[in-house]
Parts: structure tokens; sequence; C-alpha cells
């Protein structure tokens, strides 16, 4: 039922957005992924199709590669690996902790192998799976079909390496990461179709409600990693792409959706640097 009504939002109504920045010898396209999806939606706008098609460069988050998923794995686990005299369970509340020993049993997830994790890496993993058991696929999500799409004579570039996007993860407060992970436990079992919803609102172009989902929460749960992982990124992203704007071209962005939408994102503060973007 869910999926017949994201189709025909997708067929017959609004496209996820498009941002069109432009410059005095170039044009910069911004377009927000969802990076994991389920299959047979028809999600790519003609503003995007068309941008592509006259590219010079595209530019993801990361390197859309195996060496650069293969780099983040160990990373991840090198990284989100509690020392062997730890436990994720003695960074918890005994209420958060019987809460995730709940949620993992419904997902089918060893708690032993969980509590060997990080808060953050926790997250990351229980996010994975029930977004995964809602359908989503990364074979699928918006970075890997335009990876594969786009001719191989347009040029590549990352705003970020494997590095310093795990970096970002592990080297936030405990405190900070128990905070997320304890809210994205609340998600998971307050709002069950929450991954659905999203999708449905990114297919729509429903930025208000996209920014209440993916971005309140956070926000609210632990402002220090919000600014760690939203607005001090894309205040560094908007300065890279201005740099790059002015070399002129035909430049095309895709980053999460999240960094495109509000007053701390990506296309406002381009505006805010006096540039002309068109977009919602």
């Amino acid at each position: 039922m869910f999926m017949a009504l994201v189709l025909a939002c997708g067929q017959a109504f609004a496209q996820p957005p498009v941002w069109t920045v432009h410059g005095r010898h170039g044009t910069l396209v911004l377009f927000g992924s969802v990076h994991l999806l389920p299959p047979g939606l028809d999600w790519r706008p003609a503003e995007l199709t068309s941008a592509l098609a006259h590219a010079d460069e595209l530019w993801f988050e990361l390197p859309i590669d195996d060496a650069a998923d293969a780099q983040a794995a160990r990373l991840a686990l090198a990284r989100g690996e509690l020392a062997p005299d730890d436990s994720l369970l003695r960074h918890l509340d005994p209420a958060l902790g019987e809460r995730l020993r709940q949620t993992d049993l419904a997902l089918g997830l060893s708690s032993a192998f969980m509590e060997r994790m990080r808060p953050w890496l926790a997250e990351m993993t229980l996010s994975l799976v029930v977004d995964m058991k809602g359908g989503a696929r990364a074979d699928q999500g918006v970075e890997r079909q335009l990876q594969t799409l786009t001719p191989l004579t347009v040029r590549r570039r990352a705003l970020e390496t494997p590095a310093q996007q795990i970096g970002f993860l592990a080297g936030a407060p405990m405190a900070d990461q128990v905070a997320s992970l304890d809210q994205s436990l609340t998600e998971i079992h307050d709002k069950p179709d929450a991954y659905h919803q999203l999708v449905s609102d990114w297919m729509a172009g429903d930025l208000s409600a996209l920014r209440a989902e993916a971005l309140t929460p956070l926000l609210i749960a632990s402002p220090a990693l919000y600014r760690r992982l939203m607005t001090d990124r894309n205040r560094r992203w908007a300065g890279v792409l201005q740099r790059r704007l002015a070399k002129g071209g035909m430049i095309v962005v895709v980053v999460g959706m999240g960094h495109l939408i509000g007053p701390g994102g990506v296309p406002a503060l381009l505006r805010a640097k006096g540039l002309a973007v068109e977009g919602p």
C-alpha cells in the first residue's frame, strides 16, 4: 500500500527538489539524496537529468567506489569498537540499556555483538537494519544509481574522505553519542514507519516535513552533535562549492537531503554569500 502511494506521488505530482546556483562563469546544481532507497521509484527530476547530461563534474559526499566502501568499513570497525574491558551498557543508564536490548531482540541482532560497539556505531547499525527491513537497498540509493548512469567522461569529485566522515562520528563526545542513540531508539519504537514516511516526503519535495523528521530530532537530542555533523560541514561545503563555481563549468552536487534544507543548508548559505540560487 505504501509503495503504491509513493510511486503514485512520484509519477503524478512532485519530485525531490533541485537547486540551481548561477555564477559568473558556471552553474552549480544541487540535489539532495536518500542514500538507501527501495527499488522501483521514479525519483529523478528532469532538471537533474538535464544537468547531468551537460555536466563537467559530479560531486558526492564521498567517493562512490569499492575502495572507499572498504576503507569506510575498516575505519568504522577500528574506531567503533570499544576496548576489551569496556561495554556499551556501561555508558547507558539502565532504562536506556534495556530499551537497546529489547530493540536488538526485535531486530534479530545479537546483544553481545552490539555491546562491543561505541554508541555512534550501534546507532548506525540499528538505523541501517531498520531501513533495510523497510525495503531500503544500498544499490538503489541515489549516489549508486547516479554513479552508474552518469557517463564516465564526467569527472567525479568528493567533498570528504571516508576517514573524515568516520572521524566526525567517532570523534564526538561520548555523551553526545549516547544522546543521539537514545533519540534513535525512541524513533524506532515510536515511529516504526519513519523510513517510509521519509521517502514519501522526499518524493513529494516536502521540505518542512523532511526538516522535522531528519534534522529537528538530532538538534533537540544533541545541539553539539548537530553542529558537528550538519552546521560545520555545511559551512565548509558551501565555501568549497563557491570557490569551485568561480572556476566555471557545469557542476552537479549530490549530498544527503538534510544538508540542503533549512536556513543552515548549503543553498541558504550560498544565497547568504550573494549568489543567485533558484529553488525552494
